[in-house]
């Protein structure tokens, strides 16, 4: 099992110091940053992919909700407060555990065992390949209506907890329906799974650094568990 990626937020530092030494005496976490800052955390936490978030709730700026309001599914949470009456508020969204403040290093080890529950790894899911002659457009429905779109004008898809975002060229638009539903519509040879919360049209890509891809100004993050075939793709196109 490859290690956990792991944040750690919280606007005290002496916090962020207990939780960091304790990150030191789990093999399976590798911890990637730490911050006292919710804006400063924001902005590395939108491009960097990060499989765990430690994250207060009560700081100054932006509050530990508004953070997982702002980045959805994009990982997974363990809550590190001194109140305990945000428990049922927190797990309206990803959150794993709730670790009330002071925190032991007994509570915290059993906390990310039961994390590792959540990252153990899977097949790498591939489209399935469509027939030739197939159309290259397809109906979605929103809003109580079916609307037509193109293949060509999908860039890519962003999960949404129980929906999904497609994102056009000129356009977005919400559907409710599963990754694993669209995939059977759409031809593998043109769209690949990057991450657990994202597919993109492969022709759309701009650039590739390291662990993450380009669609014009988005930046999508190449998860742990479709990286190599990923990797085989570029290479490739090389």
């Amino acid at each position: 099992m490859n290690p956990i990626r792991c944040f750690i937020l919280d606007d005290e530092p002496m916090a962020i110091s207990l939780l960091t030494e304790y990150t030191k005496n789990i093999p399976q976490l590798e911890l990637v940053g730490a911050s006292t800052s919710a804006v400063e955390a924001l902005q590395i936490l939108t491009v960097e992919a990060i499989d765990l978030l430690f994250i207060d709730i009560q700081m100054p700026q932006l509050t530990g909700l508004q953070i997982m309001d702002i980045l959805g599914d994009r990982t997974k949470y363990i809550i590190t407060s001194a109140y305990s009456e945000y428990a049922l508020k927190g797990y309206e969204y990803q959150v794993l555990d709730y670790l009330l403040k002071p925190i032991s290093f007994d509570r915290f080890y059993k906390s990310v065992q039961k994390a590792k529950t959540q990252f153990q790894p899977q097949s790498p899911v591939t489209f399935d390949q469509k027939e030739s002659g197939e159309s290259d457009f397809l109906f979605v429905k929103t809003d109580g209506k079916l609307i037509k779109i193109f293949l060509k004008e999908l860039q890519f898809i962003e999960g949404l907890k129980d929906y999904l975002c497609l994102h056009l060229k000129n356009e977005r638009l919400i559907i409710l329906d599963t990754f694993a539903e669209i995939e059977k519509k759409l031809p593998a040879a043109d769209f690949m799974r990057v991450h657990k919360s994202y597919a993109v049209r492969l022709d759309q890509i701009d650039t590739v650094e390291r662990n993450r891809l380009f669609i014009g100004k988005q930046i999508i993050p190449v998860g742990k568990t479709y990286v190599e075939q990923f990797q085989g793709w570029i290479k490739n196109h090389q």
